[in-house]
């Protein structure tokens, strides 16, 4: 199906199961300790041996040795597999640095070597007898602040430059001119990278492997062992979490692969909790100009933003501009990201990439300009708001309801009576402060196929290589089948995550959702056509489905019947097409957040978060107010308490493990409310749909510090908000 225009009206407008909150169909699995993920699926291949890697101990060098004899002679070693064996494997076009083989040493905790033992305890133990010697490089300075000067002398292309930022902003009568800094931070998904592996006798590989994005994987195995897509399979029908370090091939997967084609056994490896901070990917720090110019009535006339971030060498870092060339008006614009190569471990998308840092700062640029101008902060960005892209007028957004997100978010907050006095509001040992931010993320579409089948008894199978991460991906896919089939949810069968089924758009980016349902609804019209056809050539957009009947031309006859001389296929994909460039499509949000700082101890307490959001139609209310709510939890953290450590003499960071990397817990919100806007955006997909998986990690930490400005007076521009950044400037009690 090519999806060429706006959509019309479709059988998804019935509303009877697409839009009504449903439990999720894998909850009874997930709760009951049932769902399969990938290290325990101890079926799905006989004699597993396991394996644990070894990790570099420098960040940048050469091997110049690995003994590994010690290692293959303790008890239970099958084999120890050397990168200096090999030469470099190839990579997926979207890795930055190769998994294994060869001896440079690009990164801290890249992986060495693979132990291959009957036991995981096995291969641990002998994993610490490996000996590695280096050649390190000499001293380097990780720390992206030293870098600064340099990387803002050096010329760069800005994305954005449309009028005369400089002789706007040194005309405007108000301006503001401010250096943000956002941490390192690492995905702490529950679910570590893990992955089975096995080769057959004709050489196909099979991995069963939690992957956000089955066929990129597979693409990935492909290049890294010079494969035909027909050799390889991956299944991966469960994910405990990836928030975008699973989106593509990690180390797990190629010393699975590797460890089975040395024993001729299948292998698993899940990767130790260090490994995800300092081997996989993480979000790259940030340093960022933000210069606003207004005049008195507060019209913005110039604003630009300069945003840095770090990368190996080739990558695309943090950029933390993203969202600013489009998010508020302003005649005059310059948008520059820069990039610093530094070999830390790889930086990649991480959930929202881009938006979460960039908002964490614009959003409090925003709100020190409206106290510049003695305007309400909410008032400042409804003056500000614009329909059209600023750089380029003549593009429209396709449906852009942010005014209404901050109106009734107000509202419903009471920002009416919120403290208007930054330090001005107590409660015993307690200061009351409330913030607001705005959050924007585009709404990106990937094509997406799918395979419905109708069986005998009336009821249906999907079938796509969509993968669910936690996020209901069943569920909406359920529903979205039901709809167009006229059947409840539990008279459809949900297959994911297997490569045997036709490529998805796959979970990442906030385009899983909308995307994937798109293309069951490609396959379900072709079904639906097929039904026509058997139905004597009727017209197929006349006939109604409902109750696991379809009714024609007057005529009622039930889908068993149908389908009853054996199951009706159909198979389909959506394919976006070129209008979709002509308007810019995108979601939104207001965060509003009442929090209490303790005037002695500085400990900050999060009373309740409101978070008003505008994402087209909502396909599944209950699970996506969960998408929502996990995002504000994970910005809570990145303002209070979520930062890599980087060790800047030896390049890796320090606390890689859950004890030392702090994130939220329930204790830490008292309260979370979500509210969908009604709305529809036609040109997003055939369902109006669009993601909110990263819509409610935007803009969120930059409410949290905007009330904890209002509760103390303290203006934090350094992320996280931690005690040490605020006690000695409390008021004296």
């Amino acid at each position: 199906m090519d999806f060429n225009e706006p959509a019309g009206t479709n059988p998804a407008d019935r509303g009877t199961v697409l839009g009504k909150s449903t439990p999720r169909i894998d909850g009874p699995l997930k709760t009951s300790g049932h769902a399969p993920y990938a290290y325990e699926r101890h079926d799905v291949a006989e004699d597993q041996l396991a394996g644990y890697p070894v990790f570099s101990a420098i960040a940048r060098g050469r091997i110049t040795r690995i003994d590994s004899a010690a290692a293959e002679a303790a008890p239970g070693v099958v084999a120890v597999i050397r990168s200096t064996d090999m030469d470099v494997l190839g990579k997926h076009g979207m890795n930055v640095v190769p998994h294994f083989g060869g001896d440079e040493i690009r990164h801290y905790h890249q992986a060495v070597a693979l132990v291959v033992a009957e036991s995981f305890e096995a291969a641990r133990a002998a994993s610490g007898l490996v000996r590695v010697a280096y050649d390190a490089e000499g001293h380097a300075d990780y720390d992206l602040s030293t870098h600064r000067d340099t990387a803002m002398a050096r010329k760069a292309e800005p994305d954005q430059d449309v009028g005369d930022f400089a002789a706007a902003f040194a005309e405007a009568p108000v301006t503001l001119d401010e250096t943000y800094t956002t941490p390192c931070q690492t995905h702490a998904m529950m679910e570590p990278h893990a992955s089975i592996a096995q080769w057959d006798e004709e050489g196909r590989l099979t991995v069963w492997s939690s992957t956000q994005m089955v066929n990129w994987l597979v693409e990935g195995l492909c290049s890294a062992f010079d494969l035909d897509p027909d050799q390889v399979r991956v299944d991966s029908p469960f994910i405990g979490g990836g928030f975008g370090s699973k989106l593509f091939m990690r180390a797990d997967s190629v010393l699975a692969a590797l460890g089975a084609r040395a024993t001729g056994r299948p292998v698993k490896v899940a990767l130790p909790r260090p490994a995800i901070a300092n081997n996989t990917t993480h979000r790259a720090r940030t340093i960022q100009r933000i210069r606003i110019g207004a005049d008195r009535d507060g019209r913005i006339t110039a604003i630009a933003h300069d945003g840095l971030s770090h990368t190996q060498p080739g990558g695309d870092g943090e950029n933390s501009t993203a969202q600013t060339p489009f998010f508020y008006a302003g005649a005059n614009r310059l948008i520059t990201p820069r990039l610093v190569d530094l070999h830390l471990p790889e930086a990649h998308a991480m959930r929202a990439p881009g938006e979460a840092s960039g908002l964490m700062a614009l959003e409090i640029a925003m709100d020190e300009m409206a106290e510049k101008l003695g305007m309400d902060p909410v008032e400042f960005r409804i003056l500000n708001d614009t329909q059209v892209d600023p750089g380029q007028p003549d593009r429209p957004f396709s449906d852009r309801n942010f005014v209404t997100c901050l109106r009734q978010g107000a509202d419903r907050f009471g920002w009416a009576d919120r403290n208007t006095t930054p330090g001005g509001r107590r409660e015993g040992m307690w200061l009351i402060g409330h913030g607001m931010a705005g959050a924007y993320r585009g709404a990106l579409t990937m094509n997406s196929g799918a395979l419905v089948r109708l069986r005998p008894d009336g009821t249906a199978v999907v079938e796509t290589d969509m993968t669910d991460i936690g996020t209901g991906s069943y569920t909406i896919i359920a529903q979205t089948a039901a709809e167009m089939l006229g059947l409840g949810v539990d008279q459809v069968e949900v297959r994911l995550g297997d490569s045997r089924y036709p490529v998805s758009s796959g979970s990442g980016g906030q385009f899983g959702a909308p995307s994937s349902t798109a293309g069951v609804y490609a396959a379900c019209v072709k079904l639906r056509e097929e039904i026509a056809r058997r139905l004597g050539n009727v017209d197929a957009g006349s006939l109604d489905f409902a109750d696991g009947r379809v009714t024609a031309s007057g005529r009622s006859t039930s889908l068993a019947e149908i389908a009853a001389d054996g199951e009706i296929t159909a198979e389909d994909k959506v394919a976006f097409g070129e209008f979709q460039d002509d308007v810019l499509m995108a979601t939104f949000a207001a965060h509003f957040v009442e929090l209490a700082v303790h005037a002695g101890t500085g400990e900050t307490r999060v009373r309740r978060m409101l978070a008003v959001c505008d994402a087209g139609r909502i396909l599944n209310p209950l699970s996506a107010r969960s998408q929502v709510i996990g995002g504000m939890v994970m910005g809570l953290g990145a303002a209070l308490m979520e930062e890599l450590a980087i060790d800047t003499g030896r390049g890796f960071f320090a606390n890689h493990d859950l004890a030392g990397y702090e994130v939220p817990v329930h204790a830490d919100i008292a309260s979370q409310e979500v509210v969908f806007l009604d709305t529809l955006d036609p040109a997003s997909t055939p369902l109006k749909a669009k993601g909110v998986g990263e819509l409610g990690l935007c803009g969120i930490a930059a409410a949290v510090a905007n009330a904890h400005y209002n509760a103390t007076g303290l203006r934090i521009r350094d992320y996280p908000l931690t005690l040490d950044k605020v006690l000695e400037e409390l008021p004296a009690i």
